[in-house]
C-alpha cells in the first residue's frame, strides 16, 4: 500500500540546507555494523538493567523474582503498543533523510514526543486496577501481590519511557545510532545504583524489595528522558532538522504516523497478548512451572534483546534507502542482518545447551536448594527448547523489522494474529484441560512451532517484493515558483535578472 496520497504535502525547498546530515550507511556488512553496534550496546543496557534487577530481586525469594518478570511482561502488554507507535518515527527521520528533506524531521519527532505525553499520562489510569488484574490472573496470593506491586511502579515509568523512545527514534533514523548509548548510559547507572541501595537495603536506606526495583527503573526511566531531550535540542539539530520551531502539533503528519506505527505496534502487541497468556498458563500447570518458564525467559533476553539493535538497524537502512529509492540496497543490507543475528543466536543457543549452568546457576539466590534443584532442572530443559528455534528467532526478528521499515507494517500484524494463539495458546490451554503429563513442555512445543511458521510467513512476504513500492511518507512537491527561483541567476546586490534558461 503506497502512501502517495494522504495529506495535501509540506512544500520543499530545494535549496534546503542537508549538509549537516549524515552520509546514508554504504550497502555492506561495515555499513549495517556500524549503524547497528551503537543500537546492541543500548539493548543491551536494557538486558543488563533486567538481569540485575532479577539478581538483586532473587536475593528477596524466587516467589519475589518470578513475580517482577510476571508483572513485566503484563505491563509491557499495553506499554507495547505504546511504545513501538512512539519508536516508529525512526521510519518518517529515516526516508525524509534519504530523501534529503530533513527539515520535516523535527515536525516528524515532536508528533511521537505529543503522543507519548498523552498516552504516558493515561498509563496511570492502570495503577488502581492492579490488584483485580492480578487476581483475575490466578497466581498463587503470595506471587499476585509482587506482581500488583510491581506493577502500581512501572506504571509510573510509562511517560518517560515513551519520551525516550520518541527522541531515540530521531538519532537513530538519522544514522547517529550511536547517541542512543548516550541516551542509555544514564538510565542504566541510576536504575543500577538505586536498586543495589533500593532492593537489599544499602546505604542506610530500608530494604524495600520489589518496590526498590521498581522505582530505581523509574528513576533511571527520568535520567535517559532528561538527558535525550537535552541532546535533541543541541543548535545544530534545531538548525538542521528545526528540532524547535517543529514543535507544534501537526495532526495530517500525526495521523500518518498513527496510520503506520499503530499497525506496527499492534504485531507486538498481539504477540505480547499470546505470550502473556503463554505464561499465566504455564503457572497453571504448577508455580516451578511458572518459575522455571520466567527465568528461561529472563535468560534468553540474553540473545534476543541485544538483536534487537540488528532489527532497528535493519529497519532504519531500509527505510533510508527506499526514501533514496533503492530498494536493491534495501534488501541486500536485511539479509545480511539475517546472517549477523543468526550466527549470534546460534551461538547464544549452543551455550544454552552445553554450558547451561552458567546462565542458571546465578539466579540460585537464597532459595531453599531442593526448590531450586527442581527449578533448574527444568529450566535447562526449556533452554533446549529456546536453542531449537534460535535461529527461527533470528529471522522473525530481523525480517519483519525491514517490512516494518517499508511501512508494511499491516501483514507484519496479520501474521501474529493469524498464528500466535491457533499455534501456539490454544493448544497448550488444551493439554492443560486434558491434564497431559509434562504439560510445561508440551506448551514450548507449541511457542517453538508458532516461531518457526512466523519466520517462514515473514520470508515469503520479503522475497515477494511488494515492500518494495511502499514509502510512509509523502511525496515532495516543489512550488513552481521555488523552482523558477532555484533556477535564478542573481546580481551583485542579490536581485534576481533572469532565469538559467534565459541566460543560456
Amino acid at each position: 500500500m503506497t502512501d502517495q496520497n494522504i495529506d495535501t504535502p509540506v512544500i520543499d525547498s530545494p535549496s534546503q540546507d542537508v549538509s549537516t546530515a549524515p552520509p546514508p550507511a554504504p550497502a555492506t556488512l561495515r555499513g549495517l555494523l556500524t549503524m547497528a553496534w551503537p543500537l546492541i550496546i543500548s539493548n543491551s543496557f536494557s538486558t543488563i538493567q533486567i538481569t540485575i534487577d532479577r539478581l538483586f530481586l532473587s536475593g528477596q525469594g524466587i516467589d519475589v523474582a518470578s513475580g517482577a518478570t510476571s508483572a513485566a511482561m503484563i505491563f509491557w502488554l499495553p506499554y507495547i503498543l505504546l511504545f513501538s507507535t512512539a519508536a516508529y518515527v525512526a521510519t518518517f527521520v529515516a526516508q525524509y533523510t534519504g530523501a534529503k528533506r530533513p527539515h520535516r524531521v523535527g515536525s516528524a519527532v515532536w508528533q511521537g514526543i505529543w503522543f507519548s505525553v498523552v498516552a504516558g499520562i493515561a498509563f496511570l489510569g492502570f495503577i488502581p486496577l492492579a490488584d483485580g488484574l492480578f487476581a483475575l490472573i490466578g497466581h498463587s496470593p503470595e506471587i499476585q501481590y509482587y506482581e500488583a506491586e510491581y506493577f502500581r511502579c512501572m506504571c509510573w515509568f510509562a511517560l518517560p519511557g515513551l519520551f525516550v523512545s520518541s527522541i531515540s527514534a530521531f538519532f537513530s533514523g538519522r544514522g547517529e545510532s550511536q547517541v542512543v548509548i548516550l541516551i542509555s548510559i544514564p538510565g542504566t547507572l541510576v536504575n543500577s545504583v538505586l536498586a543495589y541501595a533500593w532492593i537489599p537495603g544499602h546505604w542506610g536506606f530500608p530494604s524495600m524489595g520489589i518496590t526498590g526495583a521498581g522505582y530505581a527503573a523509574v528513576a533511571g526511566g527520568w535520567a535517559s528522558a532528561l538527558t535525550a531531550f537535552a541532546l535533541f535540542m543541541r543548535k545544530r539539530y534545531r538548525v538542521s532538522n528545526s528540532t524547535l520551531i517543529g514543535w507544534k502539533p501537526d495532526f495530517s503528519l500525526l495521523f500518518r504516523l498513527m496510520r503506520f506505527g499503530l499497525p506496527s505496534a499492534l504485531h507486538w502487541t498481539l504477540e505480547m497478548t499470546a505470550f502473556n497468556a503463554f505464561v499465566i498458563l504455564t503457572g497453571w500447570f504448577g508455580t516451578d512451572d511458572l518459575n522455571a518458564t520466567n527465568l528461561a525467559i529472563t535468560i534468553n533476553n540474553v540473545a534476543f534483546i541485544p538483536m534487537m539493535g540488528m532489527g532497528m538497524a535493519v529497519s532504519i537502512l531500509v527505510g533510508q534507502c527506499l526514501g533514496e529509492n533503492n530498494p536493491k540496497a534495501a534488501e541486500k543490507l536485511t539479509w545480511m542482518g539475517v546472517a549477523v543475528a543468526g550466527t549470534y543466536m546460534l551461538t547464544i543457543g549452543l551455550m544454552y545447551v552445553v554450558v547451561p549452568s552458567l546462565f542458571i546457576g546465578p539466579f540460585q539466590g537464597d532459595n531453599p536448594p531442593e526448590r531450586w534443584a527442581l527449578i533448574a532442572e527444568r529450566t535447562q530443559i526449556l533452554l533446549l527448547f529456546v536453542a531449537g528455534f534460535a535461529l527461527f528467532d533470528a529471522i522473525n526478528l530481523v525480517v519483519s523489522f525491514g517490512l516494518r521499515g517499508a511501512g508494511d507494517t499491516l501483514f507484519v500484524s496479520a501474521v501474529s494474529l493469524c498464528f500466535a494463539w491457533p499455534v501456539m495458546v490454544i493448544p497448550s490451554y488444551v493439554v492443560y484441560r486434558l491434564g497431559w503429563s509434562h504439560g510445561l513442555f508440551w506448551a514450548w512445543g507449541f511457542a517453538s512451532l508458532y516461531i518457526g511458521l512466523q519466520s517462514l510467513c515473514f520470508v515469503v512476504r520479503f522475497r515477494g517484493g511488494k515492500w518494495k513500492s511502499m514509502r510512509v511518507i509523502e511525496p515532495e512537491v516543489i512550488d513552481p515558483l521555488d523552482k523558477e527561483l532555484a533556477a535564478s541567476e542573481t546580481n551583485a546586490n542579490g536581485e534576481i535578472v533572469g532565469t538559467a534558461t534565459e541566460t543560456l
